[in-house]
């Protein structure tokens, strides 16, 4: 158990952990027994700790719960019932961006939301850390042993969804009336199990033991159709004969920093209606027909685990179409209904709703929000057209997340047809308008029209959704200032050309709550003790650590928190997995989802050269490595779980090897999620960002490094470049082929044979592959990676090895030198302001939503009001 901090140590801590007062102590402790008897009902004779747990999360839900319910309040009491008027589409951005201030709600609509943990982050956010430390400490309890029973919501695959996460954080901290919609999966991302150096996916059952942080709304129950047909009739058009599936609401209270404000993330659940399957009943088929609710309420049941893939299937269409139709339900009712609580509808008139309702469309997984709210407003609400569609795009944006063409979602029309025949008609509709409009621009030009239609021709129709999306929309973003750049030249150049004003960069960003206070609070106080606390609503505030760049204290500091980290994770890794480790060694970490255009095996070739190296001279005094990676392959993926084979394989090899001893580890990180990225970034020495330039649309993994005093050897691409800007590309270990370099090889042909027959030490490291070093029982085990390496390689792996090989001797000469590492270490944590999601979100609010960000607080529910 942890021993209790002395007085001067809990001196230094209040700052970012908040005060543990003797009353907050005694109050934490009352409700936990109250909890623990009359929530769980057990006594200290029986309860397991997974009831203390909860007991726990009950105590400190509690305090969000007056918070929350006043805080939805406040957003009704402060909606001012002002109409802007109509806007044209040909407004100009500074009066669309003027139109929300002060009243607006912004709908955040995504497939994932890769939360992590809710505990410890709602401890943060409400200054309770240090009173529920000594609460749990005085009743017998170690308060890190109950945060590890908390199960992870593992609702998302990797960037998208924790930037998603990320945001709702912000969101509720700038005291914006925001709302995260998703689905509910029962099912989050599958639990990797490495067996034999094989990835093996294993359900992940989140929700087996209830979830505390959640509640349940059945009063908001909404009914989502499918299937049927369109019937036109005298008076207007209709969808009859659907199917229906209810979707019930779960809220998550989203608390923002110390500011008293609550908001709500809702996740819809699939549920069956009572009628299911029984009204064509049929003579003994009534156990059959409740049997088939199953059919139903699997909308809901599991995540897609693909990152960057797009996968045609049925099921995926539906949840879609599930998450968007009962969330624009929601929407109208919440903007009808102007009165907190009231149930009457007061608003009737819909064409103020871009005034009241931002929609932002986190990639295009939400795009059918844009046919969806069309139907309704069209047939439905009986507008015309025009007037809908001119609601529609002055509502909706969207956000893209991804430039590989296999990720972009492209759905056959005839499932469309058969699933969502009125909203194919609406996608008809519009394509339509939208190719008069494109072809009174450009007359005769067809290829442009072929380009730029909706609706892709081809041995299978396809819709193609990015399209659709910015068609529908009046802002479009990349996620950083080289992807916002490249959708304009490459992508989406066509329509840029015919709304340049359309399109914008919103470059991602990170939530210091989580990824610095609650993950390294070593850090977040050492960063307080010079520059106060405020850094942490302000994360700008950061420049002022230049000012001790050279300060020897400020540098011994930051150097020891990183050397605790270390050891700290050193013993998790050894308790978890029985891995020795030397602490002392360089850190060296490749953590994110398994893809080529990630490049672990560009890594891995890095690996194979250095060992090659010690094995030629060991008696030479080499900088000690241990090189981690981690991340989760898609279970379709070969390629993918190819690639986590040969790492695990070449670990083997190398840990074994009593010449290289422990100058070298390799270590696969088994189960790479939020939980695990916490314990692992804080410890990192040097973080790898090596995606072939122009492939990765951001990162945020980078970020979170820099933030937390790793050095970066990366290429120029997504952040990367934005984050050298900040902190001095000197301060960075930058190598490799540029966006125009990777273009300039594209079109003479890029030619794998060329680099591995000039560069003896690649053809080496890859004959050794080849030839079964790392799989001696099974020579030809990695044929497939060394064809494609050698032959059909998208992402030029052998094009950058030579200059990543000389990049990483540079990082190890610089690691002989802990005082310059350091420094290099400050001037990056430093730079780092620029990449908190309340600046991300602050710019959102501004530029695309209308609405102004504030940092006041709110009055506390026990204030008088």
């Amino acid at each position: 158990m942890a021993k209790p901090l002395t007085d001067q140590e809990k001196k230094k801590q209040i700052s970012v952990r908040g005060l543990a007062g003797v009353e907050n102590v005694a109050d934490l402790k009352t409700n936990f027994n109250r909890h623990l008897h009359f929530t769980l009902v057990k006594d200290r004779n029986v309860a397991t700790k997974r009831d203390y747990y909860f007991a726990l999360a009950n105590t400190v839900r509690d305090h969000l719960v007056g918070r929350w319910i006043r805080t939805q309040q406040h957003y009704y009491e402060k909606d001012p019932k002002v109409s802007s008027g109509l806007m044209s589409q040909s407004c100009t951005y500074t009066q669309l961006t003027e139109k929300r201030w002060g009243s607006g709600r912004v709908y955040y609509l995504s497939l994932e939301f890769y939360m992590g943990r809710t505990l410890q982050n709602t401890m943060v956010n409400l200054a309770l850390e240090n009173a529920c430390d000594e609460a749990t400490y005085q009743l017998g309890l170690d308060m890190e042993e109950l945060q590890d029973i908390e199960e992870d919501a593992g609702l998302g695959n990797g960037g998208l969804g924790r930037l998603a996460a990320c945001f709702l954080d912000s969101m509720a901290s700038l005291g914006l009336a925001a709302y995260g919609y998703g689905i509910r999966y029962e099912f989050g991302i599958f639990n990797q199990k490495i067996v034999s150096g094989w990835q093996v996916e294993e359900a992940d059952d989140w929700l087996r033991y209830g979830n505390p942080w959640e509640k349940a709304r059945p009063e908001y129950m909404r009914p989502v159709h499918f299937y049927g047909r369109v019937e036109h009739t005298a008076e207007g058009v209709k969808w009859v004969d659907t199917q229906v599936v209810l979707a019930l609401p779960y809220d998550t209270p989203v608390p923002g920093y110390r500011n008293n404000i609550v908001n709500t993330m809702r996740l819809w659940s699939a549920k069956a209606p009572c009628e299911f399957n029984l009204k064509d009943f049929n003579v003994g088929g009534y156990i059959q027909a409740v049997l088939d609710r199953n059919l139903a309420e699997n909308i809901s049941r599991v995540l897609y685990p693909n990152d960057n893939f797009f996968e045609g299937k049925e099921l995926r269409l539906k949840q879609e179409y599930f998450v968007v139709a009962a969330t624009l339900q929601d929407i109208i009712r919440r903007f009808k209904a102007s009165k907190f609580g009231s149930t009457e509808f007061v608003r009737m008139d819909l064409s103020t709703l871009p005034d009241k309702v931002a929609i932002q469309l986190n990639d295009t997984h939400p795009a059918l929000a844009i046919p969806e709210l069309m139907r309704i407003l069209v047939d439905i609400e009986k507008l015309t057209w025009e007037k809908a569609w001119d609601i529609v795009v002055r509502t909706c944006a969207y956000t893209n997340h991804t430039v590989l063409p296999e990720a972009l979602e492209r759905w056959p029309v005839d499932l469309f047809q058969n699933l969502l025949p009125r909203h194919l008609d609406i996608i008809y509709e519009i394509n339509r308008r939208h190719l008069e409009r494109i072809s009174k621009l450009y007359p005769g030009d067809l290829d442009r029209l072929r380009r730029m239609s909706l609706i892709e021709e081809g041995n299978v129709k396809k819709i193609n959704m990015a399209h659709l999306c910015i068609v529908g929309s009046h802002a479009v973003n990349g996620v950083a200032r080289i992807h916002s750049e490249i959708i304009k030249d490459t992508v989406f150049k066509d329509f840029y050309e015919v709304d340049p004003k359309k399109f914008q960069n919103k470059t991602n960003g990170i939530t210091p709550r989580r990824w610095l206070v609650m993950c390294n609070p070593g850090l977040a106080e050492v960063i307080a003790e010079r520059i106060g606390d405020d850094y942490i609503r302000n994360l700008d505030q950061l420049k002022q650590l230049l000012d001790f760049v050279d300060d020897e204290a400020f540098i011994r500091d930051v150097a020891k928190v990183k050397q605790e980290s270390k050891m700290k994770f050193a013993a998790y890794l050894e308790e978890q997995y029985k891995v020795k480790i030397n602490p002392s060694s360089m850190f060296d970490v490749h953590v994110k989802r398994i893809h080529e255009y990630k490049r672990q095996l560009l890594n891995c070739l890095h690996i194979i050269t250095l060992y090659n190296r010690i094995k030629k001279e060991p008696n030479k005094s080499w900088v000690p490595r241990t090189i981690m990676i981690g991340g989760k392959a898609a279970p379709g993926y070969h390629t993918a779980k190819m690639i986590i084979k040969l790492i695990t394989s070449i670990g083997d090899i190398v840990n074994n090897d009593p010449v290289v001893g422990d100058r070298l580890k390799v270590i696969f990180l088994e189960n790479y999620r939020v939980t695990l990225a916490e314990k692992v970034i804080p410890a990192a020495d040097l973080s790898e960002q090596i995606s072939t330039a122009g492939t990765e649309a951001s990162g945020t993994g980078n970020m979170k490094f820099m933030l937390n005093g790793a050095l970066t050897i990366g290429t120029m691409d997504g952040a990367n470049v934005e984050m050298a800007e900040e902190a001095g590309e000197e301060n960075l270990f930058i190598f490799g082929m540029r966006v125009e370099d990777v273009d300039a090889m594209d079109k003479k042909g890029y030619d794998a044979l060329l680099y591995y027959n000039k560069l003896p030490e690649l053809k080496q490291a890859i004959d050794q592959i080849s030839g079964g070093f790392f799989s001696p029982s099974q020579p030809d085990l990695f044929k497939d990676l060394v064809n494609m390496l050698m032959h059909h390689d998208r992402f030029k792996v052998f094009a950058d090895y030579e200059d990543y090989i000389k990049c990483q001797e540079k990082v190890s000469e610089l690691y002989k030198n802990p005082k310059e590492w350091t420094k290099k270490v400050i001037h990056n944590i430093a730079g780092s302001g620029k990449f908190s999601s309340d600046r991300t979100i602050s710019q959102y609010a501004k530029e695309i939503w209308g609405m102004e960000p504030s940092l006041e607080k709110i009055a506390a529910p026990d204030d008088p009001r």
